[in-house]
């Protein structure tokens, strides 16, 4: 495969993802102001256990499809590579089947363990229709994703990526109008409103799956020519095949899972606790604001730095594999500075602006201001964890984001019960940032073990960050006050907006104005940022 080829194709699928990723956070906007925090909590309800299925029912087996495919290719063995995507359809068929009656048939076992009906504003009854009704996207989902798998082993990310596009266009439009036409113009019930918007899940795996079918119509006469020229010189047998796709798959499998299944910790225990301690009357609103409202602002930052960082990964196994210590050491440091360069002041503006970012995206609520500030730190473990589970599968080591995953979870689900009865809706939040700690500690641990890499570095680097963070902190705080005192902020939609704008821009300006200043940029980004140094060349000169 071409650099140039290469590059195209990460770019593609790159912008098919971020495009996807935009638009699932744009739509809770509106989502929101339709069915409000009952409505939120009732999601969650919903989506986690699916999106803990959807996982069990593909394993994997997509990316082990697409290495497979690309491997086999290379070799000129194209008729292994689609006899196991043939076989593999069959499998996700039946796992689809399978996983959606599974989920289906257990809800009403799931229900009771999310729902306290003494407190809560949501039944049983509430909960158990919701998970029924995004059940059904599990019939068509790890199909898809398999497709999508088959094509990337081609060389070929443009399925994929304009599928996750159209599935996500599909899925939100039915979504909102959906809604409206139940809440606005029905004046149905939010659970039937809820119930809709899970649905859409499957609406939108259909669009999805359109377009690849498409593409597969399109691009079938070549696949043909493909296998006209199969050496046929390799033979191996599907139990053979699926025994090294599973073992390869599995590990990332779990890793893939740490949000849902820390999401899920919460949904078993969080409203039991809450009404343990006599909050049961508030704690669907406070499970909405933390596991579902702040949850998509958090993840905003997260999504940013491990979009950057990760394209770092490739050139970190290369080096591992050649042993080459120095590069090695370098795209590490590299690597992690990233990260915090791009999510601690993030997290910091984030969490300083807590009140009228909340307030912009949903309405003004003390509650949401007060988990959105202590939640907002969590996103530097979030990027943490998933770029160093990805270096230890650049150096091999896979096996041990597993470990690392699992004493989390035991710390969370150790912690949360008790924290939450100590302090509430922020009890949780802290059992999430120490299960992730954990594990992100273990990671790091494993690997300096395996790399022999030192930390030194990074660690002068990030306090020189957050010295960067804390001097823009107080630029924004500055202005948030300022701002306030001049619009006589009451929590306004657009007031918050013009504050969180304002307070953004400027903010971003200190920052990226130190960190050229001190040489931080172009340590870390080379020439990307050239021309600001040549723009205060020319005024010097002038």
């Amino acid at each position: 495969m071409s650099t140039s080829k290469l590059l195209r194709g990460t770019f593609i699928l790159t912008a098919g993802v971020m495009i996807s990723r935009i638009l699932g956070l744009i739509y809770v906007i509106p989502f929101y102001h339709l069915v409000g925090e009952r409505g939120g909590a009732l999601y969650g309800y919903g989506y986690v256990p699916y999106q803990i299925f959807l996982s069990l029912a593909t394993g994997g087996l997509p990316l082990a499809v697409s290495k497979f495919v690309s491997k086999y290719n290379a070799l000129e063995e194209y008729r292994l590579g689609y006899e196991l995507f043939r076989s593999g359809l069959r499998f996700m068929m039946l796992t689809g089947i399978l996983s959606c009656a599974i989920l289906y048939m257990i809800a009403p076992w799931l229900a009771p363990f999310v729902i306290d009906e003494r407190a809560n504003v949501n039944s049983i009854d509430d909960v158990v229709t919701v998970i029924r009704a995004v059940s059904f996207a599990l019939l068509v989902v790890p199909v898809m994703s398999l497709i999508r798998g088959f094509f990337q082993g081609h060389e070929s990310m443009g399925p994929t990526a304009l599928s996750q596009v159209v599935e996500q266009i599909v899925r939100i439009v039915f979504l909102l109008a959906g809604c409206y036409v139940v809440m606005r113009v029905l004046n149905g019930s939010v659970v039937t409103a809820v119930s809709v918007a899970t649905f859409a899940a499957f609406v939108g795996a259909v669009g999805g799956l359109i377009v690849l079918l498409w593409y597969w119509w399109k691009r079938k006469p070549y696949l043909d020519k493909l296998l006209a020229r199969d050496r046929g010189e390799v033979t191996l047998s599907v139990k053979e095949m699926y025994k090294e796709l599973l073992l390869y798959a599995a590990p990332f499998v779990f890793v893939g899972l740490s949000m849902s299944l820390y999401q899920l910790v919460d949904q078993f225990t969080f409203n039991h606790a809450m009404a343990s301690i006599g909050l049961g009357k508030i704690s669907e609103h406070a499970y909405s604001v933390f596991n579902m409202w702040v949850q998509k602002l958090v993840m905003i930052p997260v999504t940013l730095a491990t979009s950057f960082s990760l394209t770092l990964i490739p050139t970190i196994t290369k080096a591992y594999v050649e042993r080459d210590q120095k590069s090695l050491r370098k795209y590490l440091n590299q690597t992690f500075q990233v990260i915090m360069f791009l999510t601690l002041p993030a997290v910091v503006g984030m969490a300083v602006l807590a009140e009228p970012v909340y307030a912009a995206f949903y309405s003004h609520d003390p509650l949401g201001e007060q988990v959105l500030r202590w939640y907002a730190p969590t996103a530097i473990l979030f990027a943490l964890f998933s770029v160093t589970a990805a270096m230890l599968q650049g150096i091999n080591q896979q096996r041990f984001s597993v470990v690392s995953l699992t004493m989390g979870l035991f710390v969370k689900l150790l912690l949360n019960t008790f924290l939450i009865t100590k302090f509430a809706t922020i009890g949780a939040i802290l059992a999430t940032m120490s299960g992730y700690l954990v594990s992100v500690i273990f990671n790091l641990w494993i690997i300096k073990k395996y790399t022999k890499y030192r930390y030194q570095f990074v660690i002068r680097r990030t306090i020189f960050i957050g010295i960067l963070t804390a001097l823009m902190s107080i630029f924004v705080a500055i202005v948030q006050l300022l701002l306030k005192s001049m619009l006589h902020y009451r929590g306004g939609t657009v007031e918050s907006i013009v504050i969180v704008a304002i307070g953004a821009i400027i903010g971003a300006g200190v920052y990226f104005f130190f960190s050229d200043r001190f040489g931080l940029l172009a340590s870390l980004f080379g020439d990307r940022f050239a021309f600001l140094r040549r723009r205060k060349e020319k005024k010097a000169v002038s």
